[in-house]
């Protein structure tokens, strides 16, 4: 079952196209990533699928519902949740007060201090840390945070945005183990990022995108031993 189908979308600024023709499909229980580099085209389609960017024309569904150009509020209430790219912490506010945004939409107290507890028990460092406020936190830590908020939306889909961006290594693996560890919970993951090595250790499918175009496709396993893309997009 696919749980984001986008079909022949294009999308522009002013009278500048950025998406050319872009199809692709997420299935559920999987990581599917989007992979390029910068100015590759890959924030225009997360911009498309929340309804930041209206796309000029072409299709997206969202569990099999038409979202197309859909108000933001409106996508976030049938079931996605982004992570955005650079984590956006309230940095005065503390962790459990940046977790609890990520559920503005449910109004039940008993269910969000469910999902807190969750969150507590998917990373422990931040149950350590609870009172603590954001700002003051590590980058590796700032991302839990960051995860944990879109996890509090209890989503169907979680779009994470470039989760690699900004952290050492020993924090890039971690954060995509992570990763792998909410598909393995049966949350399905659209995965968009340029760090080509440590995506394709934990993508199920994925989707290479470069000058807007999408020019390849194919398993973890296919585009790892794809020279050509290699080659040609990740040096």
């Amino acid at each position: 079952m696919s749980m984001i189908e986008i079909e022949n979308l294009y999308a522009a600024y002013d009278k500048a196209d950025v998406l050319l023709d872009v199809s692709l499909k997420v299935e559920k229980g999987k990581i599917t990533c989007l992979l390029g580099s910068n100015g590759a085209g890959k924030s225009t389609l997360i911009r498309a699928i929340l309804g930041l960017t209206p796309p000029r024309s072409g299709t997206i569904r969202l569990v099999g519902k038409d979202i197309t150009g859909l108000e933001t509020h409106k996508v976030i209430s049938e079931g996605l949740a982004c992570i955005p790219e650079g984590r956006r912490m309230f940095p005065k506010l503390t962790v459990t007060e940046n977790l609890r945004l990520g559920a503005y939409q449910e109004k039940n107290e008993a269910t969000i201090r469910a999902r807190l507890e969750n969150v507590f028990d998917s990373f422990p460092r931040l149950a350590e840390r609870q009172d603590q406020l954001a700002g003051t936190m590590s980058g590796g830590e700032q991302a839990m945070v960051s995860i944990g908020r879109g996890l509090m939306a209890d989503p169907e889909v979680l779009l994470i945005d470039e989760p690699s961006l900004g952290l050492s290594p020993r924090f890039v693996k971690e954060n995509f183990a992570i990763i792998k560890g909410i598909r393995d919970s049966g949350i399905t993951v659209f995965l968009v990022e340029q760090n080509v090595r440590q995506t394709l250790a934990i993508a199920d499918y994925g989707y290479v995108l470069s000058g807007g175009r999408l020019v390849a496709e194919g398993t973890s396993e296919q585009l790892q031993g794809n020279e050509e893309v290699y080659a040609a997009y990740f040096g």
